[in-house]
């Protein structure tokens, strides 16, 4: 625990000591976006280079592509200013809005034109488990693997719909229980490294296209809701001209222009279809899950005194109420 804590203080000394971009200065001669580890890095650079290439020619900035071996890893970027603009997940835009002086400006739109993907859990095409519910019936004999803490579809999600739901505490429900990126939960499913795993819906579908024999390994026994579509979030603090330009750049990729044909071949490989505005509205059904998943964990609280338990009960029917209003 103490080489843990040790490491993320480490982490965040190397945010606060990394040379920020200053945007007193006019001549500013690059940019930082923010990627999701959502894949290994070298597969989303190869899908997310050429967008950040044709962003600089239009810009007249360099556009770096800047990764991170965990979610948190891009919030603190743009905490620190580090990371001026990212690709994140409703989660994590979330986090970032709430602690890294953040705002959503932009939504990603799936190839058929639809603003939303799913959270799934595999187990292997093989496996005994048919449901979701054999894996929580069998949960002490299941090998599981879930998410990132600050992903929507790889934690957020699943741990309201199938563990808070439920009453299932995946702590210690099942046999072993690890955390990583979607694509590696998948692959372990796949080579029978876990029984079971979560994974988001795009990701299983790029793996489709690249690995389709990895892919075929899997059968899927859930999937959540519809979950609204990755925003793309910049810091407030970007210049008012800068943001215009960043934000047509976006929402024009793919839809005209002489490149527009190449442009729509890159967004394929991320199957997507391009990109839309959007605010921080976006967000107030994640804000709900939240609440929705600690009330229901303090509602299971036996041990609670009863006025404390009342006193943080009301507080989130309060904020609940709060979110429905804005």
């Amino acid at each position: 625990m103490f080489r843990k804590l040790l490491s993320i203080y480490a982490i965040g000394l190397a945010f606060a000591s990394a040379t920020a971009v200053s945007y007193a200065d006019d001549a500013v001669k690059a940019l930082n976006f923010g990627i999701l580890s959502t894949e290994s890095s070298q597969n989303l650079r190869q899908d997310w280079q050429p967008i950040l290439d044709e962003m600089s020619k239009k810009l007249g900035v360099k556009v770096n592509a800047f990764f991170a071996p965990d979610y948190a890893g891009v919030i603190e970027g743009m905490r620190f200013n580090k990371i001026q603009f990212a690709w994140l997940g409703n989660k994590s835009a979330m986090e970032a809005v709430d602690r890294s002086n953040s705002e959503v400006f932009a939504q990603t739109v799936n190839a058929d034109g639809s603003l939303g993907y799913y959270s799934m859990i595999s187990v292997h095409k093989d496996s005994p488990y048919r449901s979701l519910e054999d894996v929580l019936k069998n949960a002490k004999n299941i090998s599981f693997g879930i998410g990132d803490p600050n992903s929507t579809s790889g934690f957020l999600v699943p741990s309201y719909y199938v563990f808070a739901q439920h009453n299932v505490n995946p702590k210690t429900a099942f046999k072993t229980i690890r955390a990583a990126n979607h694509e590696t939960n998948i692959m372990a499913v796949a080579n029978r490294q876990v029984d079971a795993a979560v994974h988001s819906s795009d990701v299983l579908e790029r793996i489709e296209a690249r690995q389709p024999e990895t892919a075929h390994q899997l059968r899927q026994i859930w999937k959540s809701p519809l979950i609204a579509s990755d925003p793309l979030v910049w810091r407030k603090d970007m210049p008012q001209d800068m943001k215009i330009r960043i934000k047509n750049f976006f929402v024009n990729y793919g839809k005209s222009g002489p490149n527009a044909a190449n442009e729509k071949a890159v967004l394929n490989k991320l199957t997507l279809g391009g990109f839309k505005e959007s605010s921080n509205a976006q967000l107030k059904p994640v804000r709900e899950l939240e609440l929705f998943k600690e009330k229901i964990k303090l509602e299971a609280d036996a041990d609670m005194k009863a006025d404390d338990k009342k006193a943080r009960l009301d507080d989130i029917t309060r904020k609940l109420a709060d979110i429905a209003k804005s």
